[in-house]
């Protein structure tokens, strides 16, 4: 990965296209939004694999984040609050809180942040009717 010297920040050229990156929103996604949307990303299609295999049908799957700085360290991430809301039929709870266990083992951005920043995960079901 190659990242270049901008203006306002940095920019790196991907295989899906150009990515800036800025302190500045209005120049660039900012660093700790990259940082969460790399955990909420990784943990949602861990997640959505394992369902899949298990032959767990969905038909939406929304993460919100809330994510908590320490203005008195850099504004240090120190907790992200992921929120999975599951729309689907015949969902059981249980079973998918113990699928979103297994793919919080096997996300690797959630793993190499694991010691540094509290991340909690919430699920909410919503049935659908046919």
């Amino acid at each position: 990965m190659d990242f270049h010297l901008k203006e306002e920040g940095m920019r790196i050229d991907l295989g899906y296209g150009q990515l800036d990156i800025s302190g500045d929103e209005a120049y660039g996604f900012r660093p700790f939004q990259l940082m969460v949307a790399s955990i909420a990303g990784c943990s949602a299609s861990v997640f959505r694999k394992i369902l899949k295999k298990q032959r767990i049908s969905i038909e939406d799957l929304i993460i919100k984040a809330d994510v908590e700085r320490n203005p008195d360290e850099a504004d240090r991430i120190e907790q992200i609050d992921l929120h999975f809301i599951i729309k689907g039929y015949q969902l059981d709870d249980e079973k998918l809180y113990k699928n979103l266990a297994l793919a919080r083992k096997n996300c690797s951005m959630a793993r190499s942040v694991e010691d540094s920043i509290t991340i909690n995960e919430t699920l909410e079901t919503i049935e659908l009717s046919r």
